[in-house]
């Protein structure tokens, strides 16, 4: 466990979640905006029609129990319930058209609901 000034944070031996580069340059210009900010949390909630969703979120302090992952100098922190549903996923972060928005490449789901906002594992 490494510990901090004011929090402390566990980072996993092994990188189990990922970010492309055009997400890693978004969260750092979003943070850089917000003028504040550790990383990003990603977990999963229970919701929709194929039970998980997920969420995303900008933080400014990590907690105790935050599993952290780093790639190209961004913090990705994981609550511990979340893991095993985000284990092995790629956060990225796409332009189709007009639409922009991240992008979670997770081998573990198995399918998606219509609406695309739930998905299963």
């Amino acid at each position: 466990m490494t510990t901090g000034k004011s929090t402390s944070w566990r980072r996993p031996t092994d990188m189990a979640v990922t970010l492309t580069e055009a997400a890693a340059r978004h969260v750092k210009r979003y943070l850089g905006k917000r003028g504040k900010g550790v990383g990003v949390r990603l977990g999963v909630k229970t919701t929709g029609c194929s039970g998980l969703a997920y969420k995303l979120e900008y933080v400014d302090e990590f907690n105790p129990e935050d599993l952290v992952f780093e790639g190209h100098s961004v913090k990705v922190l994981i609550d511990p319930k979340s893991f095993p549903y985000l284990d092995g996923t790629e956060l990225d972060f796409v332009r189709e058209g007009l639409n922009e928005g991240f992008r979670f490449n997770n081998p573990k789901e198995r399918d998606r609901c219509g609406c695309g906002e739930s998905f299963r594992v």
